[in-house]
């Protein structure tokens, strides 16, 4: 049959449908995935089209995936980040959704208590096993919408839960009913699909998924799951790891249109974020992150990341606030006690800082030359210098300037006396063996003696 596209606009065939392939023995691809060896990438030299949804969001798993990998939060610790999920995504609900635990009492308490908040965004959601029970509890919890897993590698389907295609794929129907039986939007977890077989299972799966939606009168929402971080954004890589490739055919071959596409990456091969943007790209409109990161093995999608992504892409932050990014990493070293690795971008205790003299004669020029942007103004994070052997006569000026809040027209200079004696006293330190950098007291201290009463630093 020949139609045309409300996507394109243009006549496309749609007589093909796949059919599930029930094979005997499971297809782990081993050409591409022999566990003695790196995973191959592959490449078959089709390209699929860029399409880039009209509207784009992000939806956070801080609360379920992220709290997998650490130390389970406090009632107090799930509220207040909840709140801070709604100031960094703005009143136009860039951070779209989030999603809780709610087997126990303590995740029901938090949840209801951020229920109790009356904020519109993000929206709380739910992740549960595939039970009539828990479907019965996230609807008396009054939800609309959870999470459901849906394994849909060999992997998973022969190796872990010891069953055919068939089964399984019969199993997981019937799942899906009992939500729409519950009224609940059952959002589709497909758990491992960059290990897949992508015609012989997922595809035929998700379009019997859409043929319950339209006889049940609800939407129901397919994540993409990137479980072992496998994906690949390169243009004419070849499936299953090709992340255009997979968006392009739930999109083409199973008619999920973006609002109801959502990609769900991991870190291990360091693609998480390259991957997402390329989901967005290539037509879904949700990526599922985590706040710094924090998933299982090396983590997932960074949300503070994608708020940039998504103003690069954009061209606006559309209401997102990202100065609440950095308010967020020191709740979570502060309050929380997650320790955050110094060079993590856009959260890291060095991520605008320097050792480098010479790059801090740059910063003192103009703070543009070595910063990313205004992170001042964006983060309410200016650029820092530490001082180490390598600081210099700038560095130390910058680190002045900067640690005692002077205003321009005070500034010092690099060849001021008290800069050169401080050098003086800092190549001192290094020549008798110090490794480790000078700390802010240090300096203040020996300021104080250079200069007594020149500053006062303003907290």
């Amino acid at each position: 049959m020949i139609e045309i596209s409300s996507k394109t606009n243009l006549l496309e065939q749609k007589s093909y449908k796949y059919s599930l392939q029930d094979v005997d023995e499971p297809n782990l691809q081993r050409d591409i995935y022999s566990y003695g060896s790196v995973p191959k990438v592959s490449f078959n030299h089709r390209r699929v089209p860029m399409n880039m949804p009209e509207e784009i969001w992000i939806t956070d798993t801080t609360l379920r995936d992220g709290q997998q990998s650490v130390e389970p939060y406090s009632v107090d610790q799930i509220v207040k980040i909840y709140q801070y999920l709604s100031r960094l995504g703005g009143p136009y609900g860039i951070i779209r959704q989030t999603e809780f635990f709610i087997y126990s009492k303590k995740d029901r308490l938090a949840l209801e208590k951020c229920l109790s908040l009356g904020l519109k965004f993000p929206q709380i959601t739910s992740w549960i096993r595939a039970s009539k029970e828990d479907f019965r509890l996230v609807r008396d919890l009054g939800l609309k919408e959870t999470g459901i897993l849906v394994s849909c590698s060999d992997y998973h389907i022969f190796k872990k839960m010891k069953m055919t295609r068939r089964q399984v794929l019969d199993h997981y129907l019937a799942t899906i009913a009992d939500a729409f039986e519950a009224g609940v939007v059952p959002r589709c977890h497909l758990e491992d699909i960059t290990r897949a077989d992508f015609y012989g299972f997922v595809v035929p799966f998700v379009n019997e998924l859409q043929k319950m939606s339209r006889d049940a009168g609800i939407p129901v929402k397919i994540r993409a799951c990137d479980t072992m971080g496998y994906g690949v954004p390169y243009t004419e890589a070849a499936m299953p790891r090709s992340v255009a490739g997979i968006i392009y055919g739930l999109q083409h071959y199973a008619d999920v249109p973006s609002e109801l596409l959502e990609w769900h990456g991991h870190n291990d091969f360091y693609k998480a974020v390259a991957n997402a943007s390329t989901a967005w790209l290539y037509g879904a409109s949700a990526v599922n992150c985590s706040l710094l990161g924090i998933g299982e093995r090396t983590g997932n999608i960074p949300l503070e990341a994608m708020v940039f992504e998504y103003a690069s892409l954009r061209g606006s932050l559309d209401g997102m606030d990202p100065t609440v990014i950095t308010e967020i990493a020191e709740y979570f070293q502060k309050d929380i006690g997650y320790n955050i690795p110094v060079m993590t971008p856009f959260v890291g205790k060095n991520f605008n800082s320097t050792r480098a003299g010479i790059h801090a004669d740059g910063l003192m020029k103009d703070a543009e030359i070595y910063t990313i942007f205004d992170t001042n103004k964006l983060l309410n994070r200016p650029a820092t210098v530490e001082i180490s052997k390598t600081s210099g006569l700038a560095g130390l000026g910058y680190w002045i300037n900067q640690n005692y809040s002077l205003s321009e027209d005070s500034q010092i200079k690099k060849n001021d006396p008290l800069v050169l004696a401080l050098k003086e006293w800092v190549d001192d330190e290094y020549e008798a063996g110090r490794q480790t950098t000078i700390s802010r007291k240090e300096l203040e201290e020996k300021i104080e003696e250079l200069a007594p009463g020149r500053f006062t630093r303003k907290e």
